[in-house]
């Protein structure tokens, strides 16, 4: 299977600019998701990918084989690209039979009818719905229905799968069962494969790597884990599980660590930093709620972390953790524990690993802006 390469991908809407000189490199056989809110650009991304709309500018590159180039003037379009695409509805035919529906592909690809009954069986079978292969979409589950689907777009061997969200109109429960059985399939069969989806848990258990996107920028691009542990923005912090922020200014800083002084008590703290703080600078400090202790003395603390006083407002019992919801000044700190005994006055425990600073963002995504408004 071929690599994907996008450069400089522009797409314009009546002036409106909605994906910004995006690029990225998906590699051979790699399950590659593309991550963010609504309205980001990773659907119209995908749709470029796919041929169904023209970029502004950029190119598009799947193996040695051109796209779309704007230097070159060429546009290959869709029916010549070769991609197996599974939408979100499933578009199935209802009045054609499992075997009718995948038929229609091959039909359009020439394919002799010799060849369609066993690549067509093949097909289904690899979703595990070869038995099925009689039977109309109305008489499926929603979840047959969408293996169909993706049975359809491999029916042709297509040298890139892409896949715009398609386990949304499932159920959480059978969601959930149905990304292990599409990750264990794409690694199966080894396929290139391109996937859309806005639910960042999703994202985390079948990617090999992830592009966050907002906005029509790309946020970063990294592996699940350092997606998660190592957020290059506040944006990507607040989009990707949960985290708190406290707002800052940047006292001094030296190699490897920022004094900043936080906003709502005006307390020093110090905090690791990767790259250069300068002084002066507006900054937010983020953490999050599972990598944080907190106790009535703080005796959990270690040489290095961040301790600050904060009251306990309100308790959670969420199965497998408790959820604290702590005051600090006029903001609210969530934090997870396995234990519910802390009550009142209390110590928040931050270690040093724990804490990441970034530029204090002056403009982010409404969907993100919302996320960090919970702890500002």
């Amino acid at each position: 299977m071929p690599d994907v390469v996008v450069t400089n991908l522009r797409k314009e809407y009546g002036g409106n600019t909605v994906l910004h000189e995006v690029s990225f490199t998906i590699k051979d056989g790699e399950f590659f998701t593309l991550l963010g809110p609504s309205g980001c650009g990773k659907s119209t991304t995908l749709g470029l990918i796919a041929g169904l709309d023209k970029p502004t500018s950029g190119s598009i590159e799947v193996g040695d084989v051109v796209f779309v180039s704007d230097r070159n003037r060429k546009f290959v379009p869709p029916e010549e690209r070769n991609l197996g695409m599974v939408f979100q509805s499933y578009a199935l035919w209802p009045h054609m039979t499992l075997s009718q529906n995948l038929a229609m592909a091959l039909n359009i690809r020439k394919v002799p009818k010799v060849e369609q009954q066993r690549l067509i069986y093949d097909a289904l079978d690899k979703v595990g719905l070869a038995h099925l292969i009689k039977r109309y979409p109305h008489q499926l589950s929603g979840g047959q229905q969408q293996r169909v689907a993706l049975a359809r777009a491999l029916v042709y061997s297509p040298k890139v799968l892409l896949l715009d969200e398609p386990l949304s109109n499932l159920d959480a429960k059978l969601r959930e069962q149905s990304r292990v059985w599409l990750k264990r399939l794409q690694a199966d069969l080894g396929i290139t494969t391109v996937y859309v989806t806005h639910d960042q848990e999703e994202a985390l258990a079948m990617s090999d790597r992830i592009a966050v996107m907002s906005n029509g920028h790309m946020l970063q691009v990294a592996s699940p884990n350092e997606i998660y542990e190592r957020p290059a923005t506040a944006e990507v912090a607040a989009f990707i599980g949960r985290s708190n922020f406290l707002d800052g200014t940047v006292v001094s800083a030296s190699a490897g660590t920022a004094t900043v002084r936080l906003e709502e008590r005006g307390e020093i703290i110090n905090v690791a930093v990767s790259g250069d703080a300068a002084t002066g600078e507006a900054v937010t400090v983020a953490f999050r709620p599972e990598k944080i202790h907190l106790s009535q003395t703080g005796g959990s603390a270690t040489p290095g972390s961040i301790v600050l006083d904060v009251d306990v407002i309100g308790t959670s019992y969420v199965g497998s953790r408790y959820e604290y919801d702590l005051k600090y000044g006029d903001r609210i700190i969530i934090a997870e524990s396995t234990t519910g005994t802390v009550e009142g006055a209390a110590k928040l425990v931050i270690p040093a690993d724990a804490a990441r600073l970034y530029p204090r963002a002056d403009v982010v995504s409404q969907d993100a802006a919302e996320l960090m408004a919970v702890t500002r």
